[in-house]
């Protein structure tokens, strides 16, 4: 039997357009074309790190109250998901797909802090994207020099 090999491609590749990082998953475009003939340790490595980079960043902007009402929601809504993926990078791909629909975020088990005080999901997910973006690619260009 042969193993699905997980990616973190969230089907919305934005280096189809000139982008050297992609909007939707934050991997390089380097990364993105060689993704599948990486072996399966290298794989899981940098899905640590692209989950690591999301809890970083989205942690400035949201704290998780309650991770099983973010994962029911999560399922409710059919947004794809690792079981292993910490809920603070669930958060993200929830606000990239509801942004618009979401009202109140603690009924997804979520809290807006700090720099996500105030802004509405649509805001949120906008600041976080972009704070994304940049971390992404502070990343590419570290990644590059070593």
């Amino acid at each position: 039997m042969s193993q699905r090999i997980v990616s973190p491609c969230v089907g919305l590749c934005s280096t189809t357009v000139g982008d050297r990082v992609c909007r939707g998953c934050q991997r390089h475009d380097g990364e993105i074309r060689e993704w599948f003939g990486f072996p399966g340790e290298e794989r899981e490595s940098r899905m640590e790190a692209l989950d690591a980079l999301r809890e970083r960043v989205a942690g400035h902007f949201l704290r998780v109250i309650d991770s099983d009402a973010l994962e029911a929601q999560m399922r409710r809504h059919r947004i794809r998901f690792r079981a292993e993926q910490p809920p603070l990078s669930q958060a993200v791909e929830l606000l990239r797909v509801g942004r618009q629909r979401i009202r109140d975020l603690s009924r997804y088990g979520l809290e807006p802090i700090s720099e996500g005080r105030g802004l509405t999901p649509e805001a949120l997910h906008a600041e976080l994207a972009e704070a994304l973006m940049r971390e992404a690619h502070h990343r590419r260009e570290h990644d590059a020099l070593c």
